[in-house]
Order: structure tokens, then C-alpha cells, then sequence
């Protein structure tokens, strides 16, 4: 089967959407037919310049920055379009060619204007106003680049919806997410994390040190969505009730200025430090001496990396109470109301005094992460539907 996979976004960029396609492009390209022939011939195109990445290393082909009409031509000569995200032109490009085309949701972009499920400029997350018929207040959530801007936006999400409602199938990474964007022909598929990947953090993955004040640790860009804040609040909660801790704030972003602010601010100097931007290396060995990780964020997250890679490493999450969050975490960790500093203060203070309960869901969570994002699970849940739709599509011109 000729398969196209659209994604705007792919190495060397960084990101979940980018880390799944490369894993999923990668395992169908290796998989193999009943006759020991590649049972997918694969083409990556995608915006993303390739800035020094070798191409020619992947087991598929990638066509970075084409035109239009390339693209067109490309999809014409396939079997079936993949389009990561409701990318306007490759759906409709796929259905005026009348292929099957399958678009996998990585965000909000078919229910929410801003494509966060966030109520903006505050970063509130939102009840659901598209949904539900409420589209003055979607027109007001956008006006931050104007009038024009927001109705923009609001007009798309219209456009998206029409477009998905008439693919062959809708893929979600969460059971939650499918149930949100209510469209047709939805099936969840839980995001694979590549063996290899997985067996590092697993062997790199250290019990925490056992020291007066256990460590905290944030991964994550240092944005609103992130729920940075909320954590500087649980924070100063942990310090006026004399609990012993540290917090690692690993990453960066426009918000780092104003956070280090409130550090300051708050009193929280020495306790708080800001790691910035790490490698793989640099990172692995802060997190080898974190004894648990914080995901507070308020919105925009459809599948949560950043939660199973740390489940993986066997370090306990406490994380915000968003669905999809709930659904990976299963019993394998602790959540909170999305945006209550004192409900996480709550889980932290928990979790730091007790190391037993620690170290007990650092193994839950690890097992939950492993079973829950098994890659080759996911890679045979696509082809499946891939093949299905080949043939349906091969029976209905012939």
C-alpha cells in the first residue's frame, strides 16, 4: 500500500506530534506483508526544513516544503492519505481525489477556535462553548489579534468539522478526546513509545535520593497552558506548612522571566531552581534525583507525553485532573483539580512525606505506561484500519 502521512510539523522539530509520526512512519515502513514484502511504501510531507537532518537515514521517503501542487500530484498517486492534525488542504486534497484519507487528532482544532480548549487571555479552561452552541463567547475567547483574527478562526472550525465529518476514519489517542470531538468512524489508539526508548528510561531510571527535601520536578515549555503557575502557588502553600522539598523547573519559554519574579516574590528563592532547557543526557541525570514529577496543566493536552515518559522512568506524577490525563495515568498516579494550587499542594505534601507510597506508584505507574503504550499494539491498530480501508476502496472501483 502507497501511504502518505501530511504532517506540518516533523524532526528536526521537537514535539509529541513529531515523535508520533516519526514512530509511526518508521514501524510502517518496516513492517512486513504476508508475502515478506514491505506491506507499506511510506511518504512523509511535511513544512518542516530539514536543518541538517539526513533524510536518507529513515526507512521512508519525506518531501519537505513542496508545493501545492506537489502535494496534490503526490496524493493523487497514492492509496490512502494520513493526515496528523485536520490540516486543511491534504483532507481536502485526499477527498477530491477520492482516497480514503484518515486524519489523527493531536488537539482541539475540530471543537475549540484556538485549538487549546482554553479560555483565553487568562488560559481558563473552557466548558466547551463551541460545542455547545456558545459561539459569542468563542468570538470574544480569540479577540487578542482582533475581530477579524477571531472570526477567522471561529469560521475554520466550521471548515474542519465539514471536512472530518466525511473521512474514512477519525483516530484519537484517548478514549476522552474521541468522546469530545464527536465526530464519525472515531477509534482511540493509545501513542506507542518505541521499545528502545522505553528500556533507556527503564534502566536509566533511579530510586530518588532519600534526602531532607525531596525534589519536585516540571518538564514542559514555561507557558500559560502549562499550569507553571498553579505550581509556584502549590509552592508557597508546601512553605508556609513547613514542608521540606525542592522544585526543578526543567524547560523555558516567554513566561520564564515573570515565574523566576514570583520565586522571588514569593519567598520561594531556595527553594525553586530554574534548570532551562536540557539535553538528553542533562535531563536524565536531573530527573535521576527527582523523587516526583508535577504536571499541572490547565489545557491543550489530548495525550500527555510528558506523563508516560515520566510513569516510564518510574517516578510518581501528580498531574491536573484533564481527561486525558486521567485516562493514562489510570491507577498509576495522583491528579488534582485542573487549577487548584491547594488541591496540588495537597498530592505533593502526600507524596513527600510518605517515600513507601512513592516508590509504590513509581512501579504502578511504570507498568500502566508500558501495557498502556505498547508501540507495536499501536502500529498493527493502524494498519488494520489501513488495510481495511484499501480494500473496501479497491472493492467499491472494481
Amino acid at each position: 500500500m502507497r501511504l502518505l502521512i501530511y504532517s506540518h510539523f516533523f524532526p528536526p522539530s521537537i514535539g509529541g506530534v513529531e515523535t508520533f509520526v516519526r514512530t509511526l512512519a518508521d514501524g510502517l515502513a518496516r513492517m512486513p506483508a504476508a508475502n515478506g514484502t514491505a506491506a507499506f511504501d511510506v511518504l512523509v510531507v511535511t513544512q518542516t526544513l530539514a536543518d541538517g537532518q539526513d533524510d536518507k537515514a529513515w526507512p521512508f521517503a519525506v518531501l519537505r516544503r513542496p508545493e501545492w501542487t506537489q502535494v496534490w500530484r503526490k496524493i493523487r498517486g497514492c492509496d490512502l492519505v494520513h493526515v496528523a492534525g485536520p490540516a486543511l488542504l491534504p483532507i481536502l486534497f485526499g477527498l477530491l481525489a477520492a482516497k480514503p484519507v484518515v486524519v489523527e487528532h493531536h488537539g482541539f482544532q475540530t471543537i475549540c477556535p484556538n485549538g487549546q480548549l482554553l479560555m483565553e487571555p487568562g488560559g481558563v479552561p473552557c466548558p466547551g462553548h463551541f460545542m455547545a452552541g456558545r459561539h459569542g463567547e468563542c468570538l470574544r475567547c480569540n479577540l487578542g489579534d482582533g475581530w477579524l483574527a477571531s472570526l477567522r478562526l471561529w469560521v475554520l472550525t466550521f471548515v474542519r468539522r465539514f471536512l472530518c465529518d466525511r473521512v474514512a476514519a477519525n483516530i484519537s489517542p484517548t478514549e476522552w478526546l474521541g468522546g469530545l470531538v464527536k465526530l464519525p468512524r472515531v477509534v482511540a489508539i493509545a501513542h506507542g513509545i518505541e521499545g528502545g526508548e522505553r528500556e533507556r528510561m527503564a534502566a536509566e531510571a533511579r530510586p530518588a535520593r532519600e534526602d531532607a527535601a525531596p525534589t519536585v520536578a516540571f518538564l514542559g515549555r514555561l507557558v500559560t497552558t502549562k499550569g507553571v503557575g498553579t505550581l509556584m502557588e502549590a509552592a508557597k502553600i508546601l512553605r508556609r506548612n513547613g514542608v521540606r522539598f525542592r522544585l526543578l523547573i526543567i524547560g523555558d519559554g516567554p513566561e520564564r522571566g515573570a515565574l523566576e519574579a514570583a520565586a522571588r516574590d514569593g519567598q520561594l528563592s531556595e527553594f525553586v531552581r530554574f534548570a532551562g532547557r536540557l539535553g538528553p543526557k542533562a535531563l536524565e541525570a536531573a530527573l535521576s534525583e527527582a523523587a516526583m514529577v508535577a504536571v499541572p496543566s490547565l489545557g491543550g493536552e489530548v495525550f500527555g507525553l510528558v506523563v508516560v515518559e515520566n510513569m516510564l522512568r518510574g517516578l510518581p506524577v501528580v498531574a491536573s485532573d484533564l481527561g486525558a490525563f486521567v485516562e493514562v495515568l489510570g491507577d498509576g498516579g495522583l491528579t488534582f483539580t485542573t487549577g487548584d494550587a491547594r488541591g496540588l499542594a495537597a498530592q505533593l505534601a502526600r507524596l513527600l512525606g510518605d517515600p513507601e507510597l512513592r516508590t509504590k506508584l513509581g512501579a504502578e505507574g511504570r507498568k500502566r505506561a508500558a501495557e498502556f503504550c505498547d508501540v507495536r499494539r499501536m502500529l498493527e491498530a493502524h494498519a488494520r484500519i489501513y488495510l481495511r480501508l484499501g480494500a473496501e476502496e479497491e472493492s467499491r472501483t472494481h
